[in-house]
């Protein structure tokens, strides 16, 4: 029997497939389809993180986060830098702790 996955996979996953007695057809994607898969990953775990609750939606949470991570070193910057770059934010614009939704702006001039 044949599943056909053709997607972007974490680097263990082929060992673990042959461990499980199965054979893992796999290539290694150039730069650009790199960037592009790793996009759609990223999608995909942010559905996975909306359907999720409780400690399965932190699993999906660190799933995202290690896309991030990958998305950051095509960027040559680490997610130190990253996380660097959201604190920063959060001091000039604040974060989004306080629970506030706009809802419209009334221009007065």
């Amino acid at each position: 029997m044949e599943r056909i996955y053709n997607k972007l996979v974490r680097d263990n996953i082929p060992n673990i497939i042959k461990e499980k007695g199965e054979e893992p057809i796999t290539r290694i994607l150039s730069d650009e389809e790199y960037k592009k898969e790793l996009e759609k990953k990223l999608n995909e775990e942010y559905q996975e993180v909306l359907e999720a609750s409780g400690s399965e939606r932190v699993e999906e949470l660190a799933d995202m986060l290690e896309v991030i991570k990958a998305l950051g070193k095509l960027e040559h910057t680490t997610l130190e830098e990253i996380i660097n770059i959201a604190n920063t934010k959060s001091i000039k614009r604040g974060a989004f702790k306080d629970k506030i939704f706009l809802e419209k702006v009334i221009d007065n001039k």
